[in-house]
């Protein structure tokens, strides 16, 4: 065994590796529209009023998830940053330090079922995924939940190791299987304890002849463990349910949960086979042997290591695929378990295990893995010549490693240097996503219209002379983002343009933020009026959440005897 896979070496050497993945962008990239903004500005809210119990988006319920996540966050603002400031890092440290312990804890999983080798790569696999470098930049739920799903994968493991080899568990890994499941229940509901329990079934249903189901649920001790649980969850439960006069669980469920399950909700309906059509793409690098892993295991799905991953993955992939509503990260728990078979099968197929890379489905994957790298490099250098005009320096560093990577990459792989490759992959995928996220996507203009806009603000707000209060209060039309909330303020107004001149009349010191379409329509419910407006600036920038160009200018009103040289419109 090499010396830097002994003692605590690999943990250190994985937590490297992820800050060179995760800590680039934190602070350099703007707040993400729509649920990194949504997550921050409610966290920011409970700092505000001091309720940790109601979640609210401005004045709105935000009744879809626990409060756990925003706890979290809450107690990294208190830590590191201020309530009122607009900076977003703080917001975004439980999602960096939920992905770590999420890359931790699979390397102490795969040691527990594999060898500490194939461990090792499969920790580095899930560091390097896109999908968790996405996730680790964003202040939402998906990294954290994670780490608590895994902290139970991992006693479940050694709880079916310990059955199989009929052999008492202790009491330890239980309370940590339950007690997991319970904050993953405070986190993001019944996600974590749904992929747990099915996979206790899939186990359970497979060892049923081999006389080993009823060993298992034994050395689970629900009698013990589901109490623990639910004394994790229930408090806040009571206590929301209290401050909402109980329709936190049925606001909950009719809002967010059914509409999942019924039909697609916010427009992201779509049919089986969605998540897997997208696993080349959301797990690359590591997508490069997944393909293998996935025939690989099928075969092997007795071997009780194999059978553990197979039962953690597949039944709550079925559901994921049939559940309408479908994003990105729902399948994220899954794949830890496919990085360690994806690492598995490629050793295999190294020392002859499996046929070498000569058949069409593996020239496929490897053509899969190169197209995807080439389509990120030439991407970033694409995006800022698109949305800004302007051509990003930075951009060549990702550029020149996605061209030389899949090279490097499909010789080792033709040789059936398994260790080289995958080395090559993941230490490539770091000199691709560190500097996209710190540099590349942050120099994007466009992307930055909330701060755009902010800045607007901010440029009234110093203006001694017009004796404004610090922070203006601002109503805006046009653009309704939550990243405007975020950088402005819970006071902002998302209202139409008629609404906006109502309350205009009525407190002349309101700022008007406007939309080049909303404008028309503002103006005319203005005519008339002894008052003009005075445009204070304009911000132009790309609203990805819906795909639109967007054009703000900011208004103030001015009375009609004010100088006629003050920039009347």
């Amino acid at each position: 065994m090499p010396s830097f896979l002994t003692g605590y070496r690999p943990y250190i050497l994985l937590t490297l590796l992820c800050l060179a993945l995760f800590a680039p962008g934190q602070s350099a990239l703007p707040p993400v529209d729509r649920d990194e903004a949504r997550f921050a500005q409610a966290t920011r809210q409970m700092l505000q009023t001091g309720d940790y119990i109601n979640i609210r988006f401005q004045d709105t319920p935000r009744h879809k998830k626990p409060a756990g996540i925003y706890w979290l966050q809450a107690a990294s603002v208190g830590l590191f940053g201020e309530t009122n400031a607009n900076v977003i890092w703080p917001y975004r440290l439980p999602s960096v330090l939920g992905a770590i312990a999420a890359v931790l804890l699979t390397f102490a999983l795969g040691c527990a079922l594999f060898e500490r080798r194939v461990a090792f790569l499969g920790a580095a696999i899930l560091a390097s995924s896109s999908l968790l470098v996405i996730e680790a930049h964003l202040a939402k739920t998906d990294a954290v939940l994670l780490a608590t799903i895994l902290a139970a994968m991992l006693a479940l493991a050694r709880i079916y190791a310990a059955a199989r080899e009929e052999r008492e568990s202790g009491l330890s890994a239980p309370l940590v299987f339950w007690g997991a499941l319970g904050v993953s229940a405070l986190v993001k509901g019944p996600v974590g304890p749904m992929v747990a329990l099915l996979t206790v079934a899939a186990l359970w249903v497979t060892d049923w002849r081999a006389g080993r189901a009823t060993r298992l649920i034994a050395r689970l001790k629900p009698l013990i463990g589901i109490p623990l649980a639910i004394a994790i969850f229930a408090p806040w439960l009571i206590a929301i349910m209290s401050a909402t006069g109980g329709s936190f669980v049925g606001d909950a469920v009719k809002n967010d949960l059914l509409p999942k399950l019924v039909s697609g909700q916010e427009s992201h309906g779509f049919p089986p086979g969605y998540f897997l059509l997208l696993l080349t793409a959301t797990m690359w690098p590591g997508s490069l042997f997944v393909w293998h892993g996935i025939v690989w295991a099928w075969q092997n799905r007795w071997e009780w290591p194999v059978k553990f991953c197979v039962a953690w993955a597949l039944p709550s992939w079925i559901v994921f695929e049939l559940v309408p509503t479908k994003l990105p990260h729902y399948v994220l728990p899954l794949y830890p378990a496919l990085a360690l078979l994806a690492v598995r099968a490629a050793f295999a197929l190294a020392e002859g295990g499996i046929p070498r890379f000569r058949s069409w489905d593996s020239r496929l994957a490897l053509g899969a893995f190169a197209g995807i790298a080439l389509a990120i490099g030439i991407g970033l250098v694409a995006l800022p010549i698109a949305l800004d005009g302007s051509f990003s320096w930075a951009a060549l560093i990702p550029l020149a490693v996605a061209l030389a990577l899949p090279v490097h990459v499909l010789v080792q792989c033709h040789r059936a240097r398994v260790v080289p490759a995958l080395a090559a992959a993941i230490v490539g995928a770091a000199f691709i996503f560190g500097p996209a996220a710190q540099w590349v996507l942050p120099g994007v203009q466009a992307l930055g219209l909330s701060c755009a806009a902010a800045r607007l603000v901010e440029a009234q707000a110093g203006d001694a002379q017009t004796a404004k209060p610090a922070k203006p209060v601002v109503a805006a039309t046009g653009y309704h983002e939550p990243s405007l909330v975020f950088m402005l303020g819970r006071q902002t107004k998302l209202i139409g343009p008629e609404a906006i001149a109502t309350a205009m009349r009525s407190d002349p010191s309101l700022l008007a933020l406007i939309g080049a379409d909303k404008e028309a329509r503002f103006r005319k419910a203005l005519a008339g009026d002894a008052v003009r407006l005075k445009a204070l600036g304009s911000a132009r920038g790309f609203n990805y959440s819906k795909g639109d160009w967007v054009t703000l200018t900011l208004y103030r009103l001015m009375p009609r005897a004010a100088h006629a040289g003050d920039g009347a419109r």
